[in-house]
């Protein structure tokens, strides 16, 4: 259960550390950590290995120095481009520093070009770290566009150059520059900008060195990465004397005129992730039944009574008034309720709606893409990704509700105030019809008794796997379709009841032999 800790955080852990330990201990350790990581990434003739190392003015040089001074001293052939300061530096810093130049690597001055062209098996990028609060420009930022365009391994110190450690987004914008990673060795604890927005692009595979603290120096995390180990515990085996009725109704509302396949997807999705009972509620003229998945059943929805069913609100839902009327219903119904897509824009338009939302006592979950949260929070698209973190935050304060916020990275947050950020999932997912699958799926956990904050942590990260799963069997990215999601979501599911119901089997066993 890996937790995720801001930059504040960091540096007060830091702070703390640094007066109970030896000034530079932990510089030291850091160097130590990315040391064995960077040997990881080396072929097996180290001898012959040549190693870039690029220090930056701050202390996140320092860390560099110190991985210079240990892979020269393993035998590496390491060349350190060192970018002085101006002003005054750490005095840990200034003993790095000489330990690098008195061991055998080689201090360079090379040219972006010369970078580009070196023939290297590894570049260490310690430039800038979690500290960097202006855009890269300058030689900094020619050095970096330079270490963007080489094949080889780059392993960075801390975060990537460039990249924000508290959301995930270049430093400057979209129009700035950071390290493109292979891997990251991140200091003291997780950082939530590693895995959301830009970062899943920037910093590769993240390896965390907590550097020896105790656990007791760390505060309590209100963010993690999303992990099984969070909502496991409610994929429970079924029952052998149990029947439909005992997994639930889901009905799901949508399908306005030229717009029934949201629905579809959505129950679907439902029915394959275990709901007993599926309806598709059409705002427009209903289908007579649905010939790929004769299960589902097929209803007007002005003839639905939302008070017996969790209901999955907006796939394909439309903006009309008697879209606006339906969604009310729904709202006011005392059921669990997701709420996607149509049904979202609906209520960024209507006061009234959203009053209601965060009215409700049953449980709610909405799961928007950035430009549906944005118009929620009436704000822009620019603004929620800047900060996801913060929007998805706000957003379930104000509704009282569980957000998802879809996207590279996905958010989930509590009304609470609680995050996480989910690892799982990739670039397939970005095409029509996943969110329909992903809004079925929840309402399915839901309707089967999982409370919302693990229902929305669940569906997410079987989602993502689902992906992640078809991706490594060659089915995508490119080309992935979200109808191709949903026999594998399936799958995932049940190993995770499968893995669940062994573990608890191994615990009671034992517990046995411990008499």
């Amino acid at each position: 259960m890996n937790p995720l800790y801001s930059v504040a955080q960091i540096r007060a852990i830091e702070q703390q550390a640094a007066a109970l330990l030896p000034a530079g201990t932990l510089m030291e350790r850091a160097g130590q950590a990315a040391v064995n990581a960077a040997l990881d990434l080396l072929p097996f003739t180290t001898p012959r290995a040549r190693v870039l190392v690029l220090a930056g003015p701050g202390n996140n040089g320092g860390d560099a120095f110190e991985v210079a001074a240990h892979l020269a001293h393993a035998g590496v052939q390491v060349s350190v481009l060192h970018v002085a300061p101006t002003g005054a530096t750490a005095p840990e810093r200034d003993r790095a520093l000489h330990r690098a130049q008195a061991s055998a690597a080689q201090f360079v001055d090379l040219t972006a070009q010369e970078v580009a062209g070196g023939d290297w098996n590894l570049v260490v990028d310690g430039l800038f770290g979690i500290g960097l609060r202006r855009p890269l420009d300058g030689a900094p930022a020619a050095l970096v566009a330079a270490l963007n365009t080489l094949a080889c391994q780059v392993l960075a110190l801390d975060v990537p150059s460039g990249l924000d450690a508290d959301t995930g987004c270049i430093v400057g914008g979209p129009g700035g520059l950071a390290v493109r990673a292979t891997h990251t060795v991140t200091f003291i604890g997780d950082k939530p900008g590693l895995h959301t927005c830009d970062g899943r692009d920037h910093a590769g595979n993240i390896i965390v060195a907590a550097l020896e603290l105790e656990a007791a120096a760390f505060p309590p995390a209100a963010m993690h990465l999303n992990d099984p180990a969070f909502f496991a515990r409610h994929a429970r085996a079924r029952r052998h004397n149990s029947h439909k009725g005992s997994y639930g109704n889901v009905y799901v509302l949508g399908g306005a005129p030229g717009m029934a396949g949201a629905p579809v997807l959505a129950g679907r999705a439902a029915l394959h992730a275990g709901a007993g009972r599926v309806y598709l509620c059409f705002a427009g003229p209903p289908l007579p039944v649905d010939a790929g998945q004769p299960e589902l059943m097929c209803r007007a929805a002005q003839e639905v009574d939302f008070a017996s069913a969790v209901t999955v609100a907006g796939p394909g839902l439309g903006n009309g008034p008697e879209a606006a009327r339906l969604l009310g219903a729904a709202i006011a119904a005392p059921q669990p309720l997701v709420l996607d897509a149509d049904a979202l824009n609906l209520l960024a338009g209507d006061a009234a709606l959203r009053d209601a939302v965060a009215a409700r006592t049953a449980g709610t979950m909405l799961t928007p893409h950035p430009l549906e949260a944005a118009r929620m929070l009436e704000s822009s698209i620019g603004a929620v990704q800047a900060d996801r973190l913060a929007a998805a935050r706000e957003l379930a304060a104000r509704l009282g509700a569980c957000v998802v916020l879809k996207g590279s990275g996905t958010v989930i947050a509590a009304p609470d105030g609680r995050l996480a950020i989910n690892p799982t999932g990739n670039a397939g997912l970005a095409t029509a019809g996943t969110g329909d699958v992903l809004a079925g799926l929840a309402g399915a956990l839901l309707a089967q008794g999982w409370p919302v904050w693990e229902g929305a942590l669940a569906a997410v990260w079987l989602h993502g796997i689902a992906a992640d799963v078809l991706v490594a069997e060659g089915t995508g990215p490119i080309g992935l379709t979200a109808g191709e999601l949903i026999a594998t979501v399936r799958v995932a599911l049940n190993r995770l009841v499968a893995q669940q119901a062994h573990a608890a089997w191994q615990s009671q066993a034992a517990g046995l032999r411990a008499r």
